[in-house]
């Protein structure tokens, strides 16, 4: 009977001291909120999307070039290694050309933000320096 009640309340033990232990505030693991307007930022935010890919790619790149080079020291590990590591190389790619295609779409919609902007500035100075006797029109 004791061991019954050990085997219930063990797991639920182990169950509760990870879940307190878990870190419960999302926002100290990253702050990637961007307004959804704001394609300056977004297109950083992919620009430095590229910049990570780039270096995780060219690191499975090398472990690629080393498994190839020296299959001798690695044996069936080494088979495992190569595919996982061409397999990476894939889906970073994929990754990047993603991520670039991105950052170019958000750069090219924020030059075309900022034109409406300064359409609609220029607007407002037209509107604002119009002469008194022109926009009055007739008195009544």
């Amino acid at each position: 009977m004791k061991a019954l009640k050990i085997i219930v309340w063990l797991p639920l033990l182990a169950f509760v001291l990870l879940t307190s232990c878990a870190q419960m505030n999302p926002s100290v693991i990253a702050q990637t909120h961007v307004a959804h307007n704001d394609h300056n930022a977004m297109a950083k935010y992919y620009e430095n999307q590229v910049n990570e890919v780039k270096i995780r790619l060219e690191a499975n790149q090398k472990v690629l070039e080393e498994c190839e080079a020296h299959p001798y020291y690695y044996s069936r590990q080494g088979q495992d290694m190569r595919s996982h590591a061409s397999a990476n190389i894939h889906e970073y790619q994929k990754a990047l050309k993603e991520s670039l295609k991105s950052a170019e779409q958000h750069r090219i919609m924020a030059i075309e933000q900022e034109q409406q902007i300064n359409k609609t500035k220029a607007h407002l100075n037209h509107d604002l320096t119009l002469e008194p006797s022109e926009s009055s029109g007739k008195e009544l």
